[in-house]
């Protein structure tokens, strides 16, 4: 589905994937959309029109086959933009130098370099740009 996809009542509702869906408040919910596509590959599956704000409450992503949802902040309504914090998302993927160059590319911000762990998994954790931590594991192929 394009940027231009929309939901609306006469529209079937995009599948939820996943067992746990992140559901992230960012400043700029389509501007974060349009960023994760280019750096993690998101598919735009639905999203609630925009307000003459330029603020959407709804944008349903798929990234690496699971849904994650967006939406943007509503003061005005008890939902206030709060800094992200104490979580990190979490990227098992299978070709980690892919996925990393694609993020970093994009304008991630590296946190922690890619490296081979205790666990024995190589891991890396960037940041993106609207403040959420983005962290990606492999397991070291043989």
């Amino acid at each position: 589905m394009d940027t231009n996809a929309q939901t609306n009542d006469n529209q079937a509702v995009a599948p939820v994937r996943g067992g746990v869906v992140a559901y992230l408040q960012v400043d700029g919910a389509m501007k974060a959309a349009e960023y994760y596509k280019k750096a993690l590959g998101a598919e735009i599956a639905a999203l609630h029109p925009v307000d003459d704000q330029g603020r959407t409450m709804h944008v349903h992503l798929y990234i690496n086959g699971t849904s994650v949802m967006l939406g943007d902040a509503y003061p005005e309504y008890g939902h206030p933009l709060q800094t992200p914090q104490a979580f990190t998302m979490m990227l098992p993927v299978d070709d980690i130098d892919f996925w990393w160059k694609r993020a970093v590319d994009a304008g991630m911000t590296v946190e922690l370099e890619l490296q081979v762990m205790f666990w024995g998994d190589r891991y890396g954790q960037v940041r993106d740009p609207f403040g959420v931590a983005w962290a990606m594991n492999a397991p070291v192929k043989a």
